[in-house]
């Protein structure tokens, strides 16, 4: 039964059979042990020519009782052990069966040739010696599992009881051809799933590169048995949602029967007794609409049953315990599980905890330290780092959209007289005390930072030039009349100003240098002309000049003002809450019909010729007037729409009024009142 002319052929015949099938859940990685160990081993487990022949049988549908009959009557041993199952208890057979010509219809051709391949098995594989504790835990288990399928099957298809019980008997046959063909290796697989109470094939795969629901598959798909066998064999160990995934399948519930009995096997014969009830619960509330009493109901009969079958084989299974103690000892174990992952929870959760609160603080402390590179430290300002980076931002966004830029430079006028009269400690005071002031002094969309020593900016966004002059002389006026002190003295401070103005061209890159020049020069020209005053300089080109007071004339926010539906203050708060568009000015002019899309593209070719801006290019050609340029210019920096919106969302305009507003402003302005532009998409140009 066991030839090395078996093993050559498993191996020729099959060819790559030891491979795992795509269909198969269970399959092995690349291994430690060659599967082909296995294979070629003389000891690999056979069927008897009897069983063969059976097989053969059971898949003709015209064979006859009598055919069957023969073939068990060439095997004395055999004849004997069926006439003994059919008159056992198990089979429940009222009067004496005493011919092979009754038993076999008793039992049914299907139920004998079961119980054929069975004993056929379990006499060539009990053995004496070292491994022989293992062999009778493996066939205990696999009674226990082939009990368990088929008092399933008679709960929920009593016609397919010889299969459930084929499949339960048969499915750790993969354990079997292990123990026979690599002994020593397996043997330690079971020593060590057996001391850290892990899941076998957890085992069987981390030591050996596969499981023994892929040998079993493979062992079986070799001796020719039914594929739906075949696939509940290599499914028993899967887990419920993906043993689920089956449930359309016509096979189901042999799959799912065989897992079920895998569990029952667990549970009655080894140490994992809680993770087996556990799964157990878990496979038939799902799959056979068990509670827990019927639960524990089936596994009473399963344990009651067993013991019949087990005279059958000659197995001892008296040290399986009683169903109650098990049950006891099985719940004893998932409270200890239990407790166990509370704690291990417990611990990650406070592990996260303290990981999410150092987190936390590392967090603060870099938001800390990048505020502290940011900021000068005597007066929370920006310092010189942050103020260049915006002037590059803002130098890039004027290039794009052609609006002013302004930079005003303080200076505290005689700072060293301070310090020397007062000491250095008033004139940190000082230095404070003129951070608040600048502070209140500019808007939130400006960029205000200590240039060095008693030296101050201002980036101012968009400035007019009216605007921009009167910024620097109240600012001198509020440092004059405020009272600078340190302790309970009195210091009198003022300030010289000094400030360029410029709206950039297309090409003028370096106007952030030029700006801060000018400025600076200015702040020298105040001091030599006697102190505490601002001199500011404009480089705004005249035609900017002009476009820039037309276009501030043609504001929403202008507008709103002059109406006098809101005041100054209340229309820069909601203005900061606006983006303004982001379409291309030829694009609203487009879509309000200044202009069509030939005249933009001609536009742009000259524009790339002669790097002017965008609508210089319109005014020089004749296709935009100075007006209608300003009004495309202010829309396209102001969003009307977005402004309204803004109002109301703010609670300055009730939505009716501002919506009104809107459409009349619209309509004194806009060839297309309801132009989609002033929605803004798109990116800029000027």
């Amino acid at each position: 039964m066991f030839s090395a002319t078996h093993s050559a052929e498993v191996v020729a015949t099959c060819g790559t059979w030891f491979q795992p099938r795509s269909a198969s859940l269970h399959h092995h990685p690349s291994t430690m042990i060659d599967p082909k160990r296995i294979w070629t081993s003389s000891q690999l487990p056979s069927l008897p020519t009897v069983a063969v022949r059976l097989l053969e049988l059971s898949r003709d549908t015209d064979t006859l009782i009598r055919d069957v009959v023969d073939i068990i009557k060439s095997d004395p041993a055999l004849s004997a052990k069926i006439l003994k199952a059919a008159n056992s208890t198990y089979f429940g057979v009222r009067c004496e069966v005493k011919s092979l010509e009754r038993a076999v219809p008793l039992l049914g051709t299907t139920v004998t040739t079961s119980l054929a391949l069975s004993f056929s098995l379990v006499d060539a594989t009990m053995q004496r010696g070292p491994l022989a504790e293992h062999y009778r835990q493996y066939w205990k288990q696999s009674l226990v599992q082939a009990t368990a399928a088929e008092s399933l099957a008679l709960c929920i298809a009593p016609a397919m009881a010889p299969e459930f019980f084929l499949a339960g008997l048969l499915q750790d046959i993969g354990r079997l051809a292990m123990l026979k063909t690599i002994p020593q290796e397996y043997t330690a697989v079971l020593i060590t799933a057996d001391r850290e109470g892990a899941p076998l094939t957890d085992v069987e795969s981390s030591q050996l590169g596969f499981d023994h629901a892929y040998i079993g598959g493979q062992l079986l798909e070799h001796w020719k048995l039914p594929p739906e066998l075949i696939e509940a064999v290599r499914h028993h160990h899967d887990e419920v949602d993906a043993l689920w995934t089956y449930r359309e399948s016509a096979d189901f519930s042999l799959y799912a029967a065989s897992a079920l009995a895998a569990s029952v096997g667990e549970y009655f014969c080894t140490a994992r007794k809680g993770y087996a009830l556990d799964r157990l619960r878990r496979i038939t509330e799902r799959c056979f609409q068990f509670d827990e009493s019927r639960l524990e109901a089936f596994l009473e009969e399963v344990a009651e049953r067993i013991g019949h079958l087990a005279e059958l084989f000659n197995v001892d299974v008296t040290d399986l315990g009683d169903p109650a103690e098990i049950m006891t000892q099985a719940n004893e174990q998932l409270a200890q599980l239990a407790l166990r992952e509370h704690v291990a929870s417990t611990q990650a959760t406070l592990k996260h905890q303290v990981l999410e609160q150092q987190r936390q603080e590392l967090e603060v402390r870099n938001r800390e330290l990048e505020r502290q590179a940011l900021h000068d430290p005597l007066t929370q300002l920006y310092n010189r780092r942050p103020f260049e980076e915006a002037l590059q931002r803002e130098v890039h966004r004027c290039l794009r959209t052609a609006t002013p830029l302004g930079v005003l430079f303080l200076d505290i006028d005689h700072f060293k007289s301070i310090n020397d009269t007062h000491g250095h400690a008033a004139g940190d005071a000082v230095l404070r005390q003129m951070g608040d002031v600048l502070r209140k002094s500019v808007r939130a969309s400006d960029v205000l930072a200590r240039y060095g020593g008693e030296e101050f900016v201002i980036l101012v966004n968009q400035p007019t030039e009216r605007g921009f002059e009167k910024l620097a002389e109240r600012i001198r006026q509020q440092v004059q009349e405020t009272q600078f002190s340190h302790g309970n003295k009195t210091v009198p401070v003022t300030a010289s100003i000094g400030g360029a103005l410029s709206i950039p061209g297309r090409e003028d890159h370096l106007i952030g240098e030029v700006l801060l020049s000018t400025a600076d020069a200015c702040l020298y020209e105040a001091k030599r002309a006697g102190r505490n005053r601002a001199i500011v300089r404009s480089l705004v080109r005249d035609d900017d000049r002009r476009l820039m007071e037309l276009q501030s004339a043609r504001r929403f926010s202008r507008w709103l003002v002059a109406q006098r539906m809101v005041d100054v203050p209340t229309v820069s708060r909601a203005l900061l809450a606006t983006s303004g568009t982001t379409a291309r000015v030829g694009e609203i002019a487009i879509q309000q019909g200044d202009l069509t899309s030939e005249q933009v593209e001609a536009i742009l070719a000259e524009q790339a010729q002669c790097g002017e801006r965008f609508g210089m290019v319109a005014l020089r050609l004749g296709w935009l007037s100075w007006e209608r340029l300003a009004l495309l210019l202010a829309w396209q920096q102001e969003n009307p729409k977005q402004l309204a919106a803004a109002l109301i969302q703010q609670g300055s305009l009730n939505p009716t009024v501002a919506l009104a507003a809107l459409e009349r402003y619209l309509q004194i302005h806009s060839h297309a009142a309801a132009s989609p532009v002033l929605a803004g998409s798109g990116t800029t140009h000027a």
